[in-house]
């Protein structure tokens, strides 16, 4: 790998483009590959990014490839179809995988790219866009240290935390421990606002007390900055993503055997969801579902409160 090493980005969506952009503005070469939408493609060539032919001619340029993609399925194909990433996979390069996996495809994942003499880092995120775009996102790697050591630098250019968990694989256990919370919260906010609703406790009242306090968080911010202030732009992370990040979820706990209650329940809520046809709508819309299931329009509580509201004042 050379002082400055060429760097690819494959996944250019929500976080990807942010993360990309970042990479670019501290100096690094960039090839970039993404799909149909060509506005994050055509905002990082006019910052001096070079568009990919396929990942594997990216493979064949680059030092170090980024991938965040949506699933392991799409990951697996980037990596193992007959233009993908180990078909011009060199000695030396670098593959770092910023999406939410499944950790078992990972181990496999990695141990054909050590085939081909390459390495795999795991670097799952936490965090927002807007942290992808002010380079601020949480990063949780799992690799050999000698690698990490070689890639930290471009990582640094997009997370301001920046943790080394363990072996390969470990980054993706831990980013499904976390998401194992976040949607969860999804889930039991859900349910709140709903019983709160049929005992005549507003959304915007559960709000106001429990915000302040120690039940408060980011995540209850903004799932609640949609559920009262109806803000779809507010927590822009799809039902389908945390359907499926409870079923890796799962999936490794059934592996390590251990009985997971509160995983199994979260996960009825996305399969209903998704059933619904509502996957591609964000967790917070969850709670209009919920409330539905329970004969209650969530829309029509929030304008209920408003005016008790008004009145109070």
């Amino acid at each position: 790998m050379t002082d400055t090493p060429t760097v690819g980005f494959i996944g250019l969506g929500f976080m990807g483009h942010g993360m990309a952009k970042n990479i670019r503005q501290a100096g690094y070469p960039l090839w970039v590959r993404g799909r149909s939408n060509r506005a994050p493609i055509d905002s990082l060539v006019s910052l001096g990014a070079q568009e990919a032919a396929s990942p594997k001619a990216m493979a064949a340029c680059c030092d170090i490839i980024h991938i965040c993609l949506s699933n392991s399925p799409q990951i697996e194909s980037v990596m193992r179809a007959d233009d993908g990433i180990l078909a011009g996979a060199r000695p030396g390069l670098v593959v770092v995988d910023a999406s939410t996996a499944d950790p078992s495809s990972t181990l496999a994942l990695a141990g054909e790219l050590a085939a081909k003499g390459g390495h795999f880092v795991d670097a799952p995120l936490g965090g927002t866009p807007v942290q992808a775009e002010a380079g601020q996102l949480i990063a949780m790697l799992g690799g050999e240290a000698e690698v990490i050591a070689r890639v930290r630098p471009v990582i640094e250019t997009w997370a301001g935390s920046i943790t080394h968990i363990g072996e390969v694989g470990a980054g993706h256990k831990m980013k499904l421990l976390m998401n194992f919370i976040s949607m969860s919260y999804g889930a039991l906010f859900s349910e709140l606002v709903t019983l709160g609703a049929a005992v005549g406790i507003s959304p915007q009242t559960l709000r106001e007390v429990l915000a302040p306090s120690r039940m408060g968080c980011g995540f209850f911010d903004t799932f609640m900055a949609y559920v009262v202030d109806r803000d779809r732009e507010a927590h822009k992370f799809s039902i389908a993503n945390g359907a499926k990040d409870l079923r890796y979820l799962n999936a490794m706990a059934s592996e390590a055997k251990v009985m997971n209650v509160m995983a199994g329940a979260a996960r009825h809520y996305f399969t209903h969801a998704e059933a619904q046809g509502r996957d591609q709508d964000y967790i917070p819309m969850l709670s209009d579902l919920v409330g539905a299931l329970n004969g209650i329009d969530m829309a029509e509580v929030v304008r209920q409160g408003e005016k008790a509201g008004q009145k109070d004042a």
